[in-house]
């Protein structure tokens, strides 16, 4: 799936601003993100946390695998993640 996605798209990194993706703004992208995670009610919170990892880990390592960021770039992009989800750094 990722792949099939990630053959248009034009990052060299992972520090995409918001307002730079072509077709859609980051805001637009997580609203939409949001309103999907809202119908999975029926979830609890760790079970999405863990989907959402698989999902995440997959993106990453296809964004690494078809050259769209390189390993350090998706590395730092999950310590930017880590010190945003814990207050850690």
């Amino acid at each position: 799936m990722y792949r099939r996605i990630l053959q248009t798209t034009e990052y060299s990194d992972m520090s995409v601003k918001p307002g730079d993706a072509s077709g859609g703004t980051i805001e637009e992208c997580v609203d939409e993100i949001d309103e999907f995670i809202a119908r999975l009610d029926r979830y609890p919170p760790a079970v999405l946390a863990f989907a959402l990892r698989t999902h995440l880990g997959g993106l990453l390592r296809a964004m690494v695998d078809e050259q769209v960021c390189t390993r350090e770039h998706a590395r730092q992009f999950v310590l930017d993640l880590e010190s945003e989800a814990l207050g850690v750094g």
